[in-house]
Formats: C-alpha cells, structure tokens, sequence
C-alpha cells in the first residue's frame, strides 16, 4: 500500500499493478501504471511476467528502446530477425538492443511454466537508428559479491557482460539483515520486489511492490527473514519518452 511518508529523493512505497498482454501473459508491473502512471526517465516499464506453457509472444516488433530480460524461475525460449536462438534460464539475464528495428519470440522452454523480469531503457535520441543488438549472461557470468546483510549479484554495471548505451547499473540483492542502496546524485532509479518482505525506509515492503526515486540518494533496506529485490538507477537522458506499444520513439 501508499504510505504518506517520503524520504529526501525517494517516493514510497506502491504495489504493482496486474496487466495482461493481448497474448494471454499475466504480469505484475511497477510502471507505468494507473497508481505509477509516468516513465522513470531513462526507463520505459518495469515488470515482472508470468508465462504458462501454452502462452508466450510470437514474432512481434521493437524498436527505438533497449530491453534486459532477467529470469527468475523456469526459462525461456528466445528467438529473434538477427538469427539468434538462445534459451535464458533461471539467473540468466539477455539484453536486446532494438535500435531501428528488430522483430523476437518469448516463449516458456520445456513445456513448462517461467516467470522472469522485463526492463525496457530509452535509447537517447541519437542512438534511435543503431543496429539492433544481441547478448546474453549466464548466472556463473554476472559477478556476485557479499556485502554486510547483504548477497548481491551484478546484472548490469561493473564486472557484468552485459551493458546498455544508458549509465545505469541493475543489482539483484538478497537481503538476510540490512542493506543500504545508493544511487548518484541526479540518477532515477527503482526498487521491486522480487520475494520475502522488509521495509524500505522504514515502509512495509514486499513482493511486488516498488519504490522510486528521481534524484538519487541512501535509502536503507531491511528484511524481515529473508528479502530479494532488484535494484535499478540510470542517469536521465531528459529526453520526452514517447512509447506507442511495442515501439519507442
């Protein structure tokens, strides 16, 4: 739920919001959503889908945006126009740059369910006509660090094979006492959770839920047992996003 405090640079605590794709995958979404309805500048949305086994998306078209698909349970079958075929699995991460065009598939791999994270990230204006792009991590690529209270694994930023024409860094942390985000000053960024309940700032957090802020700062993380969330900033292009369904503009 909305609580009325606020932290200096943060903007509480929401839960995400059921939406559920023309193709018939339900997914829980931190934005933008009726509760959240603006962009994250640099980011487009932010969700977690859930994907059954007769469900997925055929060949559909992007372009103009940036895409990283994290899995978190279950894997998925991706296919795509540059000819590339890859199955990302649990831990695994991939990075779609969709440029000026790029058509792909996401399906559920063995017949069986899967659940992941899907961030889409403005491209600047100047990069909206680059070639579309492919990559992909498995889980023993994405460096992993223990911090005090804290296991933290590195989607994208430093040590991570994955990378993005934006400055950010994506963080999947797994809280067992205290954590503390830091995010430059002037970066937006999110947290959302992925599993377990804490608080952020001293808010009720838990799975599904999400916090933002636009202009950097410390926010403090606790768990209650055990808490995972991902952790997402990247510096601003101060560029109108102007998504219209599958294309950014």
């Amino acid at each position: 739920m909305k609580t009325d405090a606020t932290t200096d640079g943060g903007d509480g605590v929401l839960p995400g919001e059921r939406v559920r794709h023309g193709t018939g995958v339900n997914s829980n979404r931190a934005f933008p959503t009726e509760g959240h309805p603006a962009n994250l500048d640099p980011f487009v949305l932010f969700e977690r889908f859930y994907i059954d086994p007769d469900d997925g998306f055929p060949m559909h078209p992007h372009k103009g945006f940036e895409i990283v698909s994290y899995m978190i349970e279950g894997g998925m079958d991706h296919a795509d126009s540059l000819g590339v075929e890859h199955t990302a699995r649990e831990d695994e991460a991939m990075r779609i740059t969709t440029g000026k065009g790029i058509r792909h598939s996401e399906f559920p791999a063995d017949g069986e369910a899967c659940n992941g994270l899907q961030l889409w990230v403005n491209l600047p204006r100047e990069g909206k006509e680059v070639d579309p792009d492919y990559v992909d991590a498995s889980a023993a690529e994405l460096p992993t660090r223990q911090t005090d209270g804290a296991t933290v694994t590195t989607v994208v930023g430093e040590g991570s094979p994955i990378e993005l024409r934006t400055p950010m860094e994506y963080l999947d942390v797994r809280v067992d006492d205290a954590w503390t985000w830091t995010v430059p000053d002037g970066w937006s960024g999110f947290l959302y959770g992925v599993a377990g309940s804490g608080s952020v700032e001293g808010d009720a957090f838990g799975e599904g839920d999400v916090f933002t802020t636009r202009e950097g700062g410390e926010f403090a993380v606790a768990a209650d047992g055990d808490l995972r969330l991902v952790a997402v900033a990247g510096r601003p292009h101060g560029e109108p996003i102007r998504q219209q369904g599958p294309f950014v503009l």
